[in-house]
């Protein structure tokens, strides 16, 4: 019988919190943990990504304008064409090269390397109050049209640490980006559109993956498929939430409260002996 419920529970959490600075990989790595979803550890990484490839379709449509003007920056510059669109494509290009690198190599080594709850609540609790820091800082007009070569690089090497579960990959670029003065909501669009190439690189070595592992069922490729479905409906709405925050003046302080309250959570009851298996 194919086991939709823990599926279902596990896109909703990943399309909820990919685009907060919350930490989605984290979170998942507290689903896997709790729920017996009855899935190999290779099968729930392939979950894992197959969910984001949700949240990646999300972010593609309600971005579609900056989408399309990502489309037109690539074809400028294969023409060599110099235009505010070649400028933005540059520098999502840029952002994406260092995780991408990272990511391959952990791909490579072992997908399961940092999954440890204990890694989770503390990267959680750290980063959060690093957000709550970087959010407090003032916050200036620039627009990601008029982002620098260096400050692109500054965000990518930021993503990195997103492949430490609590990080947050939302979480860390945006705390970057405040740090170097930029808006809560370009520091977010920004974090969003490098995501989508993020998301697509997991996306198609998982896919790779999939095809080639003929121990994969029918079955698994449908709980995919839900899976993906339910953690797009999750993440648009997520979405339009977030921007709706951020365009009112909201804060980070709420993100940040709640990744520390969840840390100290955790930690207490890792460290209360209620789970073992990482001791």
């Amino acid at each position: 019988m194919i086991a939709f419920f823990p599926v279902i529970i596990l896109a909703l959490t990943q399309g909820l919190t990919e685009f907060l600075p919350i930490s989605s990989s984290g979170h998942l790595v507290i689903i896997h943990e709790f729920m017996n979803d009855e899935l190999s550890a290779s099968d729930e990484k392939r979950m894992d990504i197959a969910v984001h490839m949700g949240t990646l379709l999300a972010v593609l449509i309600y971005f579609r304008a900056d989408v399309a003007a990502l489309c037109k920056g690539g074809f400028d510059l294969i023409c060599f064409i110099n235009t505010n669109e070649r400028h933005k494509v540059l520098l999502v290009i840029i952002s994406a090269i260092p995780v991408v690198l990272c990511g391959l190599v952990v791909f490579m080594v072992d997908m399961t390397l940092f999954d440890s709850l204990y890694i989770m609540a503390w990267a959680t609790i750290i980063f959060g109050i690093i957000l709550y820091i970087a959010d407090k800082r003032p916050e200036a007009s620039q627009k990601i049209e008029t982002f620098t070569v260096k400050q692109a690089v500054l965000y990518g090497l930021a993503q990195c640490l997103a492949l430490i579960p609590g990080v947050s990959r939302s979480g860390i670029t945006m705390t970057a980006g405040r740090f170097m003065g930029h808006s809560r909501i370009e520091a977010a669009r920004f974090s969003l559109l490098m995501g989508m190439v993020t998301i697509t690189a997991a996306g198609t070595l998982t896919g790779l993956d999939v095809f080639q592992d003929q121990s994969v069922t029918h079955d698994f490729i449908i709980l995919m498929g839900v899976g993906i479905a339910v953690s797009f409906t999750a993440a648009y709405i997520s979405i339009i939430c977030m921007m709706k925050w951020f365009s009112s003046a909201g804060s980070m302080t709420p993100f940040a409260i709640y990744r520390v309250l969840l840390g100290v959570i955790l930690l207490g009851v890792l460290y209360g002996d209620v789970i073992t298996k990482y001791m």
